[in-house]
């Protein structure tokens, strides 16, 4: 039966192979493979046969049934017995030879087919193959197809029949007119001799070791010859490339004499190919194969074709190359192996012709001819030996090329060149000037470093010279003579500049390499290396480029090592110095990086390496040498500026160390003469060589600048008439700019004891005569603001070297009052919105130093300083931007600093309360600001004057400090200001007054009074912005003035905060207002007669003023005047409207402070509330129509109320004595207003209320009870209660009609929890309401009640009785939610007593059985209730009360396994599972029945497209495995079906069909049929489950248990969902099918 068998279920899957859906098809292709797998031959008949009987059957599917085959054959073929394979091989050779069209894919197919089976049944293939390739017929295009195959994959099995095939095969080639047809001939032919070169090769392994290649000599020539002299010439490309690709391989088997007769023929031919052919892979490695066999016979001929093959194959390398595919570089190598064979046969030609053709000025020729010369340079290096000089001189011409690829090419020559010792002959020195070159190439673009790190891309011309360059100088040993000391004279010349970090690094290896060979060898020798840079200009320039250490690559730290490696080569004294100062500074450039470095901090440590250095030397002849070259060499940094200004400072420190006063004069006068005055940076650096000259030459150093500022230069005019008209105007400012500089640098850095005595007489006087202009003898000042600044800077400089002298003291400095009325003109020119320049910032400083020296300004000219000053920084903007925009902040904090250095060196004149409330009067105007940048700004000046003024008071006599309450009032509420800085600075302040307060009363400076102590740990109070804290610490901060302020100064103090109420910055408002309370609070008792004037005050800010924030503060004033007369605030809060406004609402709360009013209140209010109906009905809703409720107006109103007084902290004991009524007045007032409307006026004057006293809570009738509800549970101490609520969403459920029952069952939850002693007397109230006449009433009460049972504290206040008694008489109640939830509420017990489940266990299952029975909708509410609360019930009641119900309830809820609603299938499922777990003992056997017809069930709803109807299935399960005592069964379900892990639900069905079929093989029928009953299911994931189920059972099924399946229904069955319209289903039908084999 095997065979109809195997044969029926291969045809139903190959009835499939048609399928629309790619899947499916390989689905079914696999489940062929599967059938393949266990009946190989069967499967392999059963294929053939239906493709016979299917004539007609596409070719696209005819292909994938063969591709089934070959799969099966490839991996059973050594089980496939003869007569298979005969059968096999016609089906193929039929279905590759049945039609003459191609069709690629399927002729494939069967050739693969016939390959598979010819890798055993080599004899048998060929026999049908040649069957099919008789001679005198052309044969199939296949046949010849298979046959290469065949030679490709078993050359030792073909190679013994390819006599007689190419015997054969020969008279066909003249036959054969198709081009098709002879690009297969030539295809069989180029595999024909590659396997018969791999048989001659590996004759050692072959099954015929007598095999030579004779025996193919003349059939191969034969084929040659139609090849070559016929089809050659076809115009097909296809069939062309086809040919040259065989006479490639077939070279090597032709005759020797008819190889060397065809050569003059078959070159030129191939050759011509590369003309027709773009894709020339094919024909480079075919004449590559061509020329190792004409090399091989040692051809003669080779000679004469040698021109053309070179200029073929050159031109081949020259073409331009699109794409870098791996075909193109394939054939590029294949071209290069030509050029090879022809260097080693004939170098001489190859020469002759390479080198000519890199005198072309074409830039593929001479990049291709490049490419090839390096080539063989490498390959061919015996041939190419005798050739160096030769090949070197052609380089002349490629060198001077500009072209980027051509300079690759050279780079890379050169590189094989180096390697090989081209560049020890003469002439090589010109190849590494190349390469240093290309390694001092600009940094292009496309070179920068990237996002990722990388510093250079790695083919670019300078990437690829600087790698050259290192490895060269590392690793070939024999360029070290070539390179030292050669590559030192790159090391000067500017043009080399960007190579100098390559050159460095070459250089440090070569000389330590030199040093090991030894001294003399190491030592340069100056005289016979004319070009060679002298010491003094190789320090130079290596000190010099270490000023900016990380450009280029970071020739810094290179630099310095060639410096330390050449110290015996610079002078002899400096090594031993140099071995330990140098690693410091190399160090420190590796600690760093270009951002981190400061480039002034290292300049200055070069200076100190400089000095250091020509201390050692301590040789003025060779210092003023090193000098001169210094001065040689500052033209060569003309584009380089911080270069420039670097070697300008190593001037000036070379010179100080000079002592030759003649030298420093000439090389002075040299560097003003030729200095380019129009850069800054070289201004700058002038100026420095100047200052830093003068601390060794000052007199020198004055008298260079005297005679230059006296040279023609400066008595040019600048009116209408001028004596140099090769100076423009602006060129001779920026002259006056670097002079002017040079005095402040010569000032700043002259000895102290000499700077006073030539200040006035030197210095100033030839500053101002540069900065002065005079036309016609009228003075005017210059506009250029970098004159300015320079002028500016250098007064500073002055001014601090002025103070800075040992005579400062005692010298009056006559010119003070013309130099600070010159700075404020500076300043006050500056424009007030944008920071441009530091002239502000200078100005300042030197009027900070100015302000230092005799005599004293005026008072006028203080204040004129003081405004200016302020209003110059103060009024930027925030942010202070240039003029372009960019960000100043560094600049702008420079200049706050200088402003607070001025203020204070002011204030240190008049060290008075008097000179101290000047200064605070200035900045008043800053402080309250309504600009926060300003108030934080001048409240950081206010904080470092009051610093200043505190550190340096001195009291000799005790007076009082007359202003401290104004002064304490200004900065007091600034401790809330909007602005963090403010307020700290703020509490500063308060805290520097106080102690000034205590030292004017007489307490020494070190005392620390703990009040004023406790201001400084406030400020931590203060970081926060949270209002809160703020204003809590302003609290804390007022109660220590309040303690320490003299009774004198309080009410000014007072006044002060008073008119602070209305600072625009509203947190320094609310500052006001609590410490105003504060102090009346602490310090009332001396205010006595002032209150009325201050609750006056207070009343009129809460009546005019827009701010909320004075209603809070009033509201204690308020309350005061209440409590004493109680009677017209009452009146007036029920004289309010609704809804309350935020006034009367803040009333109400006032008025419940006082408890026994609030007992009144509370009493009528919910006397009110209760007492009028809820709502009223329109009489639309009488007729029947959509309800319209509207709210009653004197509830809501009552409602309102109760909700302001319970929101009152002080109401909490009245809330506790009233509790139970409240709480079930509210919950009911609740449940009758949800979805109630409010009445129409209300809801129009809800929507005009717009005003700031709108109410701040919803009048919505429903909403407002809540808010009352929660505001009696906080009052009443059950915040426990409203948290739990609000973290669950119980308020929000609470409010709609949806979510109204699970809002009120929280609620009773979390009474339960946290209010357990209250439930009593609330529970009684509730009971009583249970007849109300609105269902809604009935139906909260009822929810409640029913939730509490899920509490074990109505079984610990012995509540539960009475309850249980309570709800089970609602159970004929004509709601059916009352109904619904009397049945969850006895389900409750099972978690609030389970202990007290089974002596009321009769009375519970009755009640829950019958809910199933509920009403006679197939979907009762009341029905899935029961079956929930079944669910809980059944592990805690009596085993006999279960028995009674237990089949009853298993019937009744099994059709809802299959329900539509998801949510009666999980409630039926989970209860199924708990009866299963419920059953365990006496009642197993009669439920065992109801486990296996649940089994198929439960496993296939695991694929539920429901999440909880899946999880109830794993659950169920779980709990039926027990019944089925299989402990693997068991441990399978463990392992997969643990709750919250992912399933993998083939893996796990195939577990579970594994064990079942195990040990229970008896249920394969019964599991099989149930499956098939899920083969219509509607949820597409069940419907594919089931034959996947059905497929794993079989799989796991006995053979012998095949008689308990109807095999013809379980395969009509699979048809069918063969059809289905879901893919996923067909598939898995495909997979059951080719599982089927096991009953086979």
């Amino acid at each position: 039966m095997t065979r109809p068998y195997i044969r029926k279920l291969s045809f139903t899957l190959l009835d499939s192979i048609t399928d629309k859906d790619p899947v499916v098809q390989e689905q079914v292709c696999s489940a062929l493979c599967s059938l393949g797998e266990s009946q190989p031959g069967e499967t392999l008949c059963a294929c053939e046969e239906y493709l016979r009987q299917h004539d007609k059957l596409a070719h696209p599917y005819r292909a994938k049934v063969l591709r089934a085959m070959e799969t099966v054959l490839s991996s059973h073929i050594h089980e496939l017995d003869k007569d298979t394979a005969v059968i096999v091989i016609l089906l193929a050779s039929s279905e590759m030879t049945r039609t003459k069209e191609l069709d690629c894919d399927w002729q494939q197919a069967a050739s693969s087919v016939l390959v598979a089976v010819g890798k055993r049944f080599i004899n048998q293939v060929m026999e049908e193959v040649l069957s099919r390739f008789q001679p005198g017929v052309l044969p199939h295009s296949s046949v010849l197809h298979t046959l290469a195959s065949l030679s490709a994959s078993n050359a030792f099995g073909m190679v013994p029949f390819l006599p007689s095939i190419l015997s054969t095969m020969l008279p066909m080639l003249g036959m054969a007119k198709q081009d098709a047809l002879r690009v297969v001939f030539c295809c069989a032919l180029q595999h024909f001799s590659e396997s018969t070169l791999e048989y001659l090769a590996n004759l050692d392994q072959a099954p015929d070791p007598t095999v030579r290649k004779d025996t193919f000599a003349a059939d191969i020539f034969g084929a040659y010859d139609i090849l070559f002299h016929h089809w050659l010439q076809s115009r097909d490309a296809k069939l062309r490339l086809a040919v040259v690709s065989a006479l490639g391989p077939m070279s090597h088997l032709l005759p020797s004499g008819k190889l060397e007769d065809q050569l003059p023929k078959l070159l030129p031919a191939v050759l011509g190919l590369y003309k027709k052919h773009s894709e020339t892979f094919q024909i480079s490695k075919s004449l590559g194969q061509i020329l190792e066999a004409a090399v091989s016979v040692g051809s003669r001929t080779l000679e004469t074709q040698l021109d053309a093959l070179l200029v073929a194959l050159h031109a081949q390398i020259c073409v331009p190359v699109e794409s870098s595919s791996p075909l193109v570089m394939s054939s590029q190598k294949e071209v290069l192996r030509c050029f090879t064979v022809l260097a080693c046969c004939s170098p001489d030609r190859l020469l002759a012709f390479l080198l000519p053709r890199l005198d072309t000025n074409n830039e593929r020729l001479r990049v291709g001819t490049l490419q090839i010369l390096r080539h063989i340079i490498n390959s061919a290096a015996a041939q190419m030996e005798v050739k160096k000089p030769f090949i070197l001189s052609s380089m002349r011409l490629p060198l001077l090329d500009t072209n980027s690829k051509v300079k690759r090419a050279v780079v890379q020559v050169i590189s094989a060149m180096a390697h090989h010792g081209y560049l020890e002959q003469p002439g090589g020195e010109v190849m590494v000037d190349y390469i240093v070159q290309q390694c001092a190439l600009p940094l292009e673009e496309s070179e920068m470093p990237g996002p990722d790190g990388e510093d250079l891309v790695a083919d670019s011309v300078r990437a690829i010279s600087i790698r050259t360059l290192y490895l060269v100088s590392t690793t070939v040993d024999r360029m070290n003579s070539v390179l030292w000391p050669y590559l030192l004279e790159f090391l000067t010349p500017v043009p080399f500049t960007a190579a100098l970090t390559p050159l460095c690094r070459s250089l440090v290896h070569l000389a330590l390499k030199r040093q090991e060979a030894g001294s003399d060898a190491f030592l340069v020798q100056y005289n016979t290396n004319a070009n060679l840079p002298s010491p003094f200009a190789m320090t130079t320039r290596l000190l010099v480029v270490s000023s900016n250490p990380y450009l280029g690559d970071g020739r810094g730290a290179a630099a310095l090592r060639l410096l330390k490696v050449m110290h015996r080569n610079i002078h002899p004294l400096l090594g031993q110095r140099w071995e330990t100062t140098m690693p410091g500074l190399l160090e420190y450039l590796d600690e760093h990086t270009e951002e981190t470095l400061s480039l002034k901090e290292w300049e200055e440590k070069l200076l100190v390496f400089l000095r250091d250095t020509l201390a050692v030397v301590s040789d003025n002849t060779w210092i003023c040498q090193l000098s001169q070259e210094m001065c040689k060499q500052l033209p060569s940094y003309n584009g380089t500026p911080q270069e420039k200004n670097f070697l300008y400072k190593c001037i000036g420190t070379t010179l100080g160390a000079a002592s030759s006063k003649e030298v420093v004069r000439k090389h002075l006068r040299e560097l003003l003469e030729t200095a380019r005055y129009q850069e800054e940076a070289e201004q700058e650096g002038l100026a420095c060589c100047f200052g830093i000259c003068a601390i060794a030459h000052l007199e020198d150093t004055l008298a260079q600048l005297e005679d230059f500022v006296k040279s023609d230069v400066f008595r040019k005019s600048i009116g209408i008439f001028s004596i140099f008209k090769d100076r423009s105007e602006q060129e001779v400012e920026r002259m006056k700019s670097s002079l002017i500089l040079c005095y402040g640098h010569v000032a700043a850095q002259a000895p102290r004891e000499l700077v006073l005595a030539r200040v006035e007489s030197d210095i100033l006087r030839s500053m101002f005569q540069c900065f002065n202009t005079k036309v016609l003898g009228i003075k005017v000042e210059t506009k250029d603001p970098a004159l300015k600044l320079c002028l500016v800077r250098s007064l500073c400089m002055v001014c601090q070297a002025m103070c800075n002298s040992t005579q400062a003291s005692s010298f009056q400095f006559s010119r003070k009052a013309e130099l600070v009325t010159q700075m404020m003109e500076f300043i006050r020119a500056e424009p007030p919105d944008c920071l441009r320049t530091p002239i502000r910032k200078k100005a300042m400083l030197a009027c900070t130093y100015l302000v230092n020296l005799e005599p004293v300004l005026e008072e006028q000219a203080q204040a004129d300083v003081i405004h200016s000053c302020l209003h110059s920084v103060m009024a930027l903007p925030p942010e202070p931007e240039g003029e372009d925009g960019t960000c100043q902040e560094s600049l702008y904090l420079d200049t706050l600093r200088a402003l607070e250095d001025l203020l204070t060196s002011m204030l240190q004149r008049n060290m008075t309360p008097q000179g101290l409330q000047i200064m605070v009067e200035h900045l008043s105007p800053w402080i309250k600001s309504p600009r926060g940048h300003e108030r934080a700004r001048a409240l950081g000046l206010g904080a470092c004057l009051l610093q200043f003024f505190l550190e340096h008071m001195h009291v000799s006599t005790l007076i009082p400090f007359h202003n401290l309450g104004l002064l304490i009032g200004l900065f007091a509420p600034r401790c809330a200001d909007t602005w963090a800085t403010t307020r700290q600075e703020a509490v500063g302040c308060v805290h520097s007054l106080l102690y000034l307060q205590l030292g004017y009363e007489g307490f020494s400076r070190d005392h620390r009074d703990d009040a004023a102590e406790r201001l400084l740990t406030l400020k931590d109070g203060l970081v926060h912005p949270d209002p809160t804290i703020l204003f809590h610490t302003c609290h804390s901060i007022a109660q220590v003035i309040a303690k320490r302020l003299p009774s004198d100064q309080l009410i000014s103090l007072l006044l002060t905060m008073f008119e602070s109420l209305g600072d625009p910055d509203k947190n320094c408002s609310r500052a006001s207002t609590v410490m105003i309370n504060c102090l009346l609070k602490e310090r009332g008792n001396v205010l006595l007669e002032k209150v009325p004037e201050i609750v006056s005050v207070l009343r009129a800010k809460l009546r005019d003023t827009q701010e909320e924030h004075i209603l809070p503060a009033a509201q204690h004033s308020i309350y005061l005047l209440a409590s004493q007369h109680c009677e017209a605030v009452v009146s007036s809060l029920l004289g309010s409207p609704l809804p309350f406004d935020s006034h009367s609402c803040a009333l109400w709360r006032a008025l419940a402070m006082e408890p026994s009013l609030t007992t009144q209140v509370l009493g009528l209010l919910l006397e009110k509330m209760s007492r009028d109906v809820p709502f009223k009905e329109s009489r639309a809703f009488l007729l029947g129509n959509a309800a319209d409720r509207i709210a009653t107006l004197l509830p809501l109103a009552a409602t309102c109320a109760l909700y302001e007084v319970l929101s009152a902290p002080s109401s909490g004991a009245v809330a506790l004595e009233l509790y139970p009524q409240l709480f079930v007045a509210l919950l009911l007032r609740v449940s009758c207003t949800v979805g109630v409307q409010l009445p129409r006026n209300l809801q129009g004057k809800e929507r005009r209320s717009a005003s700031p006293a709108s109410p701040a809570r919803n009048l919505d009738p429903c909403s407002s009870a809540v808010d009352t509800l929660q505001a009696l549970l906080l009052r009443g101490g059950n915040e426990d209660v409203l948290q739990c609520m609000e973290l669950e969403g119980g308020w929000v459920l609470l409010k709609t009609s949806a979510g109204h029952e699970d809002g009120v069952a929280q609620l009773a939850s979390s009474m339960a929890k946290y209010a357990g002693p209250r439930l009593p007397l609330v529970m009684k109230a509730l009971v009583c309401t249970q007849s109300s006449v609105y269902e809604i009433q009935r139906v909260t009460s009822t929810a409640f009640l029913a939730e509490l049972l899920s509490s074990n504290v109505v079984n610990d206040l012995m509540l539960l009785e009475p309850l249980l008694d309570n709800l089970t008489a609602r159970l004929k109640d004509s709601s059916a939610s009352v109904r619904r939830l009397v049945l969850r509420g006895l389900a409750n017990i099972a978690s609030g007593s389970p202990e007290k489940v089974r002596a009321h266990g009769p009375q519970l299952m009755t009640a829950m059985v019958g809910g199933l029975d509920d009403g006679d909708e197939a979907h009762s509410l009341v029905a899935l209730e029961a079956m929930v609360g079944l669910a809980r019930l059944l592990d805690l009641v009596e085993p006999w009360d279960l028995r009674l119900v237990l089949l009853h309830t298993t019937i009744r809820i099994r059709p809802f396994f299959d329900s539509e609603k998801v949510e009666f299938r999980t409630a039926s499922i989970r209860l199924f599972g708990h009866l299963n777990k419920a059953c365990h003992g006496d009642c197993e056997d009669v439920f065992l029945e109801q486990v296996v017809s649940g089994l198929v069930p439960l496993l296939l709803h695991l694929r539920d497209p429901q999440a909880s109807v899946a999880s109830a299935c794993k659950f169920a399960l779980c709990m039926c495995v027990p019944h089925l005592e299989c402990a693997e069964l068991a441990a399978a379900f463990h392992k997969y079906l643990q709750e919250g892990r992912s399933m993998h639900f083939g893996e796990f069905l195939n577990s579970t069909c594994k064990h079942l079929m195990h040990h229970f093989p008896d249920l394969l029928g019964r599991l099989v049929s149930t499956n098939l009953f899920y083969f219509k299911s509607s949820w597409d994931e069940v419907r594919a489950a089931a034959p996947m189920f059905t497929g794993f059972l079989v799989l796991h099924a006995e053979p012998e248990q095949k008689p308990q399946v109807d095999l013809d229904q379980l395969i009509a069955a699979l048809q069918l969902l063969l059809k289905d319209p879901v893919p996923g289903v067909r598939e898995k039908a495909a997979e059951t099918l080719g599982r089927l084999v096991k009953f086979a």
